[in-house]
């Protein structure tokens, strides 16, 4: 059922030479895999080993057999608040915190919190515990990864609203895939064991037609494929020209401040490059006078300020310069810090512009000699998806 499964006491092995809380992920191609079950199994084996080991949230989504699991187990009880006259339950962080368990167990980390808590999202709320040196085991479904969103939107059809930043998945000990063959996901989709009854005739006619989930499915096992092979090469000892060598191969994404603000899906374009090369990235933004913050339209730097921040989530190191010549800017940094990939977005400028060579992706192309220029066609992909 599980690829790259490891033993409870492996993890185990991880906890007992930890400083900082270690991270480990159970991921899947969609619900009803396994992943919570999983995630409770592994606790009642962790707790039979003489580990303090607690369910800081769990959602079993009226599964009976999942239910059964925690029993024996100590739960947490949520933080449950009224909001606008509702009945909210939410992790409770501060008992997490002040119960301080050797391992935390955490359901749902694309979970968006309620508005009265500390942190936005669960997965800043796992961020705290690890800080805290307390250890975590969570999940989430792979279409949650952020730099996936338009790669999951362009296969499924699926606009996925919740997501988890890569530098989760990165910054993880261990990643287990929970893997499932789609015809068994099926099964056990109408035979009632992943949602309510009432609910499984619009879950086979939406997300859970067969082809999606291959696809999803697919995703999964080279997501998580790739994080193993990163994870072995970041243990691996490189001598000296290695290590210069994969230094040269960092990325450069381009972050444009005019519209349109298609600023996330060149970040996801970014990561995903640099995941696959296990390199460093950065995020570059070139000021020029007209563009002082002071200048800018008040809603295209809200824009740049969440690109930048959704830059620093997915892992990168985001950088902005003040230059009145923004390509020599751009090209400079990119020789002084080993870039060797340039990730830009297809520019909106008039075509006589280009014949002209004044735009900056023209410039870019003619200028940029040394590196590999990635060209992300923004425009075509909002029309495909």
């Amino acid at each position: 059922m599980a690829k790259d499964r490891k033993r409870p006491e492996d993890f185990l092995e991880l906890v007992e030479r930890a400083k900082r809380g270690r991270l480990k992920v159970y991921i899947g191609s969609a619900a009803g895999v396994g992943k919570t079950y999983q995630m409770l199994e592994e606790a009642h084996a962790l707790k039979k080993r003489g580990v303090d080991v607690v369910l800081a949230f769990i959602e079993t989504h009226g599964r009976a057999d999942t239910a059964q699991l925690i029993e024996g187990l100590e739960v947490i009880p949520r933080q449950r608040v009224e909001y606008k006259g509702v009945a909210v339950e939410e992790m409770d962080l501060d008992a997490a915190l002040a119960r301080r368990p050797q391992v935390a167990i955490v359901d749902e980390l694309a979970h968006t919190n309620a508005p009265f808590c500390r942190n936005k999202k669960r997965y800043q709320d796992v961020l705290e515990l690890l800080e805290a040196g307390i250890n975590v085991i969570c999940a989430f479904n792979v279409q949650h990864l952020e730099s996936l969103n338009d790669m999951v939107k362009q296969a499924t059809g699926v606009i996925v609203r919740e997501t988890v930043p890569d530098s989760i998945l990165k910054r993880a000990d261990q990643v287990v895939d929970i893997d499932l063959a789609v015809e068994d996901l099926i099964d056990r989709l109408r035979a009632g064991k992943i949602y309510a009854s009432d609910k499984v005739a619009w879950a086979l006619e939406n997300f859970f037609q067969p082809e999606k989930l291959a696809v999803l499915r697919e995703i999964a096992l080279r997501e998580v494929a790739e994080s193993v092979d990163r994870t072995v090469s970041a243990k691996a000892a490189i001598d000296d020209a290695a290590r210069r060598a994969a230094a040269s191969e960092r990325v450069m994404v381009c972050l444009p401040s005019r519209p349109p603000p298609h600023g996330a899906m060149l970040l996801r374009q970014g990561s995903r490059l640099a995941g696959r090369l296990n390199t460093d990235w950065f995020v570059v933004h070139v000021e020029t006078k007209q563009e002082a913050g002071h200048r800018i339209d008040a809603a295209l730097q809200r824009y740049l300020m969440a690109d930048e921040q959704r830059a620093r989530d997915l892992g990168a190191e985001v950088v902005r310069l003040r230059s009145e010549k923004p390509v020599e800017a751009l090209l400079d940094f990119a020789r002084a810090h080993g870039v060797r990939h340039i990730v830009v977005g297809r520019s909106h400028k008039p075509w006589w512009r280009h014949v002209l060579g004044q735009s900056p992706v023209s410039k870019l192309v003619t200028q940029a000699n040394g590196f590999d220029l990635h060209i992300v066609s923004l425009e075509e992909r909002e029309v495909r998806e």
